[in-house]
């Protein structure tokens, strides 16, 4: 008879022997409730390093005429939380083997992108301890291969901040400005920016997020397009 865990261990490519499956899966909301249960911090830790040697061996052999900054923003694209946390989701279908503190299962944390995110990473982690760098190499790329050939295609997704900035100096226009603001209680705080230009500081795009970044990336998101949409409508207009 199959277990649950078996069903895991196919679809990461590779097992994982029973105390080291246990601690990359449980949160620390569980190691606090249970004193003397190991967490998989260090194990994230471990996997995102092994995570990103692969993710960049790999990019670096097959472009081979992309810049480093070419490179680094598509890496940082493939490992993101947002990326990690679709595989967990799509891919692993990790959330009901994660082990949470009552509060944390009371917030959906078996959903929460950041913890799918940690979750990929330690697995990786605790891969690489069981079967060594190739081991764990070949569970990258069972895992992020397919990130690693959309991402090539995504042009300014890649880094909506720095493809902002470069939309406005080719309209002539000031570097963009973030404008922050943040509300709700400590433990679940959301950032909102506000994406500006000109000398009259003039709104452009908005966003929020869990974080200071992602308000501002999702802020540049929508103000490049409304950029875009700027240009194509002047030039439209010069014909």
């Amino acid at each position: 008879m199959t277990e649950p865990r078996d069903e895991l261990f196919a679809a990461l490519g590779a097992t994982i022997s029973p105390d080291l499956f246990i601690q990359a899966l449980t949160h620390r909301s569980f190691s606090h409730e249970h004193p003397g249960t190991k967490n998989y911090e260090r194990l994230e830790f471990l996997g995102d390093a092994v995570l990103e040697l692969v993710a960049t061996e790999t990019l670096f052999t097959i472009h081979p005429d992309m810049t480093e900054g070419q490179l680094a923003k598509m890496r940082a694209k493939a490992v993101s939380e947002e990326a990690l946390s679709k595989i967990a989701r799509e891919k692993l279908h990790v959330g009901p083997f994660i082990l949470l503190g009552h509060g944390e299962m009371e917030d959906g944390g078996a959903d929460k992108s950041s913890i799918l995110c940690d979750i990929v990473e330690s697995l990786i982690g605790a891969t690489f301890l069981e079967h060594g760098i190739e081991g764990a190499r070949k569970v990258v790329h069972r895992l992020v291969d397919d990130t690693l050939k959309e991402v090539a295609t995504e042009g300014p997704a890649l880094d909506w901040k720095t493809s902002l900035t470069v939309k406005a100096h080719e309209l002539g226009l000031e570097e963009p400005r973030y404008r922050m603001s943040v509300s709700g209680p400590e433990y679940a705080q959301e950032f909102t920016a506000k994406a500006t230009i000109g000398p009259d500081d003039d709104i452009i795009g908005r966003g929020t997020g869990t974080s200071k970044r992602k308000a501002q990336l999702a802020a540049a998101e929508m103000a490049w397009h409304a950029l875009d949409a700027y240009a194509k409508e002047h030039r439209g207009g010069r014909k």
